[in-house]
């Protein structure tokens, strides 16, 4: 069975500057039996309302500004997987979570960076699932419960977002061995919690973590970590690292 995933995409430049994200990535892919589809819940696709990408043929979208020409030219021709998603979207609602296809959805570079890290090749059909972030951590747990199942089929789970995520106090000229002592006492805390297993505490981690508003200021980027958990069980930490010293760059797994 594959387990379920949350990785910290970091910046778009991950694509080019992998760091020692991209090792750490490459080496979970090997280790890992190669799945038949992949199913991603990505920071950069908040919605009002479930939404599963139905393309056949998804664009790679740059959704982002200001950076080397050489990104932009970055492809991931992964093919979609339509049967997929809507049996994505037909999971959704028998859990009570009302779910449509969106059929022009392109790859989010929360998807698509990690993942040409992991499966450069872009051979394994990738699908989406929106993040309706203003319902907060628990309908991601209850998203990935829903989901859970595809486990047992051969599809791969992936939560995209980042342990702590606030671009406002990043310091752009930080070594690999800075680490601001909030963003660190915050993903301690997180992988305390992830390790007790208590998800009463992180589903309130707001209030309950230290430092949370200053770490994620909105919560989008950590609410794929609730879904990849609704997904699976047993915690295991994969990579942990920092870059621009106080972005974290976490890879959990949950068998």
């Amino acid at each position: 069975m594959l387990p379920s995933l949350f990785i910290s995409h970091g910046s778009p430049m991950l694509a080019l500057q992998p760091g020692a994200s991209g090792p750490a990535l490459a080496g979970l892919a090997r280790a890992l039996p190669r799945p038949k589809a992949i199913v991603v819940v990505s920071a950069h696709w908040e919605s009002h309302e479930l939404l599963v990408s139905a393309s056949a043929h998804p664009e790679t979208w740059h959704d982002f500004h200001g950076f080397p020409a050489a990104l932009y030219a970055v492809n991931y021709p992964a093919p979609g997987e339509p049967m997929l998603a809507t049996q994505v979207a037909e999971r959704l609602n028998a859990a009570g979570l009302p779910a449509r296809l969106d059929a022009q959805r392109p790859f989010d570079h929360g998807a698509w960076v990690p993942l040409s890290l992991m499966y450069p090749d872009a051979v394994i059909p990738v699908i989406q699932v929106s993040l309706p972030s203003q319902h907060g951590p628990a309908l991601q747990v209850k998203v990935g419960q829903a989901l859970a199942g595809l486990r047992n089929e051969d599809i791969l789970l992936i939560g995209s977002g980042s342990i702590t995520h606030n671009l406002g106090e990043l310091d752009w000229h930080a070594g690999p061995d800075v680490i601001e002592p909030w963003a660190l006492a915050f993903r301690d805390w997180v992988v305390e919690r992830l390790e007790a297993g208590d998800q009463g505490a992180l589903l309130d981690y707001r209030k309950q973590a230290p430092f949370a508003v200053r770490n994620h200021p909105s919560d989008e980027h950590l609410l794929p970590l609730f879904f990849a958990l609704g997904a699976g069980e047993r915690f295991a930490v994969v990579h942990q690292g920092f870059t621009l010293g106080a972005l974290g760059m976490d890879i959990y797994r949950f068998d």
